[in-house]
């Protein structure tokens, strides 16, 4: 019996947050470590945690913000979208409270408008914004994509 686990992607969660306070407005990180840029919170999910419980603990960790998790918007699967290798992303949309603060590995912490498209997003995060600026004003989650090999 074989019994060597399959290569398969790394698993990581990623966040839309919203404050109580500005909902107008996510929370965007600095990154600390490479690749460099602004990107969505986030960050990889720990065997024995399940993607809800690693979102709590990235948006806890990176913002300092308590989130309460509204929707599902999507699976981002694309092998190319991160650099560093293969990794699927799990995206929530959540409503943070508290104060925002940049910690752990978020070097600085900005409120964006989800609409300004000036702002450079690190991985795949503003194909993900457009999703959610779609679900904001739809309801629709992102779209199921096809990607030929």
């Amino acid at each position: 019996m074989n019994t060597e686990r399959p290569k398969t992607p790394l698993l990581a969660v990623d966040l839309i947050i919203r404050h109580a306070a500005n909902p107008g407005r996510i929370v965007v990180i600095e990154r600390l470590n490479p690749p460099p840029g602004w990107a969505l919170p986030g960050g990889f999910v720990d065997e024995g945690e399940s993607v809800e419980q690693a979102a709590l603990r990235e948006a806890r960790e990176e913002t300092g913000l308590e989130v309460r998790l509204e929707a599902l918007l999507g699976v981002y699967s694309d092998p190319e979208r991160d650099a560093r290798g293969h990794t699927v992303s799990v995206v929530y949309v959540a409503r943070g409270e508290g104060e925002a603060r940049a910690q752990d590995d978020a070097k600085a912490l900005a409120w964006l408008d989800p609409d300004d498209r000036a702002q450079p997003l690190a991985f795949d995060h503003r194909r993900i914004l457009d999703d959610y600026l779609r679900y904001r004003t739809t309801g629709e989650i992102a779209p199921i994509r096809h990607i030929p090999r």
